[in-house]
């Protein structure tokens, strides 16, 4: 058996994960065996979502050494579960010691499976735990895509349907092993690219590569501000991509893409869910047609920061719509298991609040 070379990693990267080989790169590992070998392993791992000692009509020897070879990327910390077994998280430990986090959530018509794209996060969101812990790297191909295998299996045998990438990181800051992720989840995992959805804050070079993409993905952006005095202070990257320079690279994604665009706004008690910020934002969605997902803060132990009440949840909706725009509130799930992001690693790891700036 050869060695293995993965494109986009050096040998400091070490070791090459179980996910982490292209379908080319794992034949040349393979290439002493039969070439029907590799539809086995390939397709096992994949289509079925099975460690190689379940892959029963490849030979024992040969599981072993890939086994070796080939580690898995994830190792379980911590598996919480509740909403009655509609909402698992898991916490896991890379081969380096950092930690991300993955959720699946079950719901009357899908199944959905949040991933991350990086361990941590450089953003620096204020009202974002990930954000506030720091940015650790990037993940691999292998680790995100094993994200979903991992989910899948816990998942059977109710089928998942949709994937957002919506859990640790900012895929645009890690695009071209997030792209390769996608394409992988695509095509070899079975998952339709209208129903997979990439969010970012608003770095606008990977909305500009998107656009050029073939695979018609959705696009959500993290905007919880419409005014950029307001989002320079919540959203750091806002002074670097201002509002107005976002909307003008949306609307070349739209012109491309024709999909629908999703804007992302967690409330904060106080801050932006005031009757002006109803008014920005039902005027900026109007002119992008995009949809408006609200979305309760979960609590945080540790972490200022307070979500809006229900009750003006639903009046800022409702305040929403009565201009125009088409929002809907986001259900709350997972409260008691830490489920927002970043919360799980923020309690496993003791990280300090953040400090008020």
């Amino acid at each position: 058996m050869s060695e293995l070379t993965v494109v986009g990693r050096s040998s400091r990267d070490a070791p090459v994960l179980r996910y982490d080989p292209t379908r080319e790169e794992l034949s040349s590992l393979l290439e002493s065996e039969p070439r029907y070998r590799l539809d086995q392993i390939w397709e096992g791992l994949h289509e079925r979502g099975g460690d190689f000692d379940s892959l029963t009509n490849v030979p024992k020897a040969l599981r072993a050494r890939l086994n070796q070879l080939l580690p898995p990327a994830l190792t379980p910390e911590r598996e919480s579960v509740s909403d009655d077994g509609d909402t698992v998280k898991w916490l896991w430990r890379l081969h380096d010691g950092h930690h991300i986090e993955t959720v699946l959530m079950h719901y009357a018509d899908r199944t959905t499976v949040c991933v991350s794209s990086q361990a941590g996060c450089a953003m620096a969101c204020g009202f974002c735990a990930t954000g506030q812990g720091g940015f650790d790297r990037h993940l691999s191909v292998g680790e995100i895509v094993e994200q979903v295998i991992r989910a899948r299996h816990t998942s059977a045998p109710r089928r998942v349907s949709n994937i957002v990438f919506m859990g640790m990181g900012e895929p645009f800051a890690n695009y071209d092993r997030t792209w390769a992720a996608v394409e992988r989840i695509n095509t070899d995992i079975g998952i339709g690219a209208r129903h997979i959805t990439i969010s970012t804050v608003g770095v606008i070079p990977g909305i500009e590569k998107l656009a050029e993409e073939t695979l018609p993905v959705n696009l959500a952006v993290s905007l919880h501000a419409a005014d950029d005095e307001l989002r320079d202070q919540l959203v750091p990257i806002n002074t670097r991509y201002p509002i107005e320079d976002l909307a003008r690279a949306c609307e070349r994604y739209l012109a491309a893409k024709n999909r629908r665009l999703s804007f992302e706004w967690a409330l904060i008690d106080g801050v932006n869910d005031r009757s002006i910020d109803a008014e920005r934002l039902a005027r900026l969605s109007r002119r992008l047609r995009a949809h408006i997902n609200l979305i309760p803060l979960n609590p945080t132990p540790g972490y200022p920061t307070r979500g809006t009440p229900l009750p003006r949840v639903y009046g800022f909706r409702d305040e929403l719509t009565d201009r125009g725009a088409n929002a809907t509130v986001r259900r709350t799930r997972g409260i008691e298991i830490d489920a927002a992001c970043g919360q799980l690693r923020a309690s496993q790891q003791g990280v300090d609040p953040p400090r008020r700036r």
